[in-house]
């Protein structure tokens, strides 16, 4: 991760304790500071900012953290009760996510120690309800964690929720780069662009195919041969067909110049828009996207912006992440699996093995050639899909758990990326909740981000979450979504 970037770890107190134990507060503090931020599960240095005891010190430590691009959010812990109306103006003011870890220093009641002395000077029990009060009077987005702060559970969480706000943070300085417009009539890649920059900052604006042609015709051979020796380096080639995979060097280089020139992390394209082009962008996405650009076809600038969200919270995981497509199903009883891949966009990240670049004729869209992609099998292991979705008024997050298998079948002659996937409690019932959610056939897939980070994303960007896993029931499901409709409309 990105260890520049920090959290502020802020504690709550009071004069009444007097100054000793305001003393052993700011060591205890610091300790604790210190430890969190060497702790493995810690993609973050946690950094001690002091003890609150005023409106005053509250208000200065959030208007600081505010001020502070490298401040992530604030993680606040009450040592000892601290009044609640202490945090009113700053928490109000608050910009940045925010967690309350209800912890305490010591992991144990000392049964012979224990006197009115250690109860004035270890109050958390008493100062994080009180703390507590005051983020639910305010209806305050916040990630409330309980837990012994040297304890894995708790850790845990606090990890996730860092690498979700973390997200937060990229989406506000989001370019997404769409060369071409949305696929013709299709619904669930259009969206309202200026309430989704309102909402999350994202910028997604149009460059022309144009654009980007002319900036194909200014890539020099040396940068193609470099680039085409990159490929050699990182995956194999079962293709004799040399010109098709430069190319796609010259395509990628040009992407990557005018992604870095107007400072975009994500793209889109579109197999109906390739004016000027040979070949729809294949492997030249699937190198981008490992490098952490996101990607979206058929212009779906959300899934685009989202898979690069994704990568950023998931940085330093082993895992991987990519946009998808559900294709097709396999119905039989006790063999019900979804077979997941594109036309020839799907991040190598994804790979069990190392990818092998092939080319093959397209028939679809407008290519003049045969497009050299990627191919492999997607690994084995537990994973998520996520949708984001506009419903008209707001936008919703639709996450749902599977388990990526290994293939059942060959499949000799699909020549693109596939992952296969089993859905709990089964295939009907799963798709039966994601198609009842609205969500669309372009997700992203990650063996890293679960549930519980985005989660904590939806949270901090205030917008709708569902969770669909084998406990969801349907009946409930219906519920909680016309329920929903009722809450967010009144909002």
């Amino acid at each position: 991760m990105k260890r520049e970037k920090e959290f502020w770890f802020v504690v709550g107190s009071q004069f009444l304790y007097g100054n000793d134990v305001l003393d052993t507060i700011d060591k205890r503090a610091k300790e604790m500071a210190e430890w969190i931020s060497d702790n493995e599960l810690i993609p973050f240095p946690v950094v001690y900012k002091g003890t609150v005891k005023t409106v005053d010190e509250a208000v200065k430590i959030v208007k600081d953290a505010n001020y502070q691009e490298d401040c992530l959010g604030l993680i606040t812990w009450c040592h000892t009760f601290s009044p609640s109306k202490l945090w009113i103006n700053a928490l109000t003011a608050l910009q940045k996510p925010y967690c309350h870890f209800a912890t305490q220093y010591n992991e144990k009641i000392p049964d012979k120690e224990i006197d009115m002395d250690f109860m004035n000077l270890n109050q958390a029990a008493h100062g994080d309800r009180e703390h507590g009060f005051i983020g639910a009077r305010l209806r305050i987005p916040r990630k409330v964690i309980v837990g012994f702060w040297k304890n894995e559970k708790p850790l845990k969480e606090l990890g996730k929720w860092m690498r979700a706000a973390y997200g937060v943070a990229e989406c506000r300085n989001l370019k997404v780069c769409r060369f071409g417009d949305n696929m013709r009539d299709v619904a669930v890649t259009e969206g309202d662009k200026v309430e989704t920059q309102i909402k999350f900052g994202w910028q997604v604006n149009t460059w022309a195919v144009g654009d980007l042609v002319k900036e194909m015709n200014n890539v020099s051979d040396e940068e193609i041969e470099r680039q085409y020796k990159d490929y050699l380096s990182k995956y194999d080639v079962a293709t004799d067909n040399e010109e098709s995979i430069k190319y796609q060097a010259r395509e990628e280089i040009a992407i990557k110049k005018i992604l870095d020139r107007v400072g975009a992390k994500a793209f889109t394209n579109t197999f109906e828009d390739l004016y000027g082009m040979k070949q729809l962008p294949g492997l030249a996405s699937q190198d981008l996207m490992a490098q952490g650009y996101g990607f979206g076809a058929e212009g779906d600038w959300k899934v685009s912006a989202l898979t690069h969200v994704v990568k950023v919270m998931t940085e330093g995981m082993s895992g991987g992440t990519s946009m998808m497509e559900d294709y097709t199903y396999n119905l039989p009883v006790d063999e019900e699996y979804s077979l997941g891949a594109h036309m020839l966009e799907v991040c190598p990240s994804l790979a069990g093995d190392k990818p092998r670049i092939e080319t093959h004729h397209l028939g679809i869209g407008m290519n003049e050639d045969d497009p050299a992609r990627l191919v492999f099998e997607g690994k084995a292991g537990k994973a998520t899909v996520a949708s984001l979705i506009d419903m008209g008024g707001r936008m919703r997050l639709i996450v749902q758990d599977i388990e990526v298998v290994k293939p059942i079948y060959e499949m000799p002659n699909l020549p693109v990326a596939r992952v296969m996937w089993k859905l709990k409690p089964d295939l009907p019932t799963a798709v039966k909740m994601w198609i009842l959610c609205g969500g669309a056939h372009h997700t992203v897939l990650s063996y890293d981000a679960d549930a519980d980070m985005y989660e904590d994303f939806a949270e901090m960007m205030g917008i709708e979450f569902v969770h669909l896993n084998g406990d969801t029931d349907i009946s409930d499901l219906k519920l909680q979504l016309m329920l929903s409709d009722f809450a967010w409309k009144l909002r």
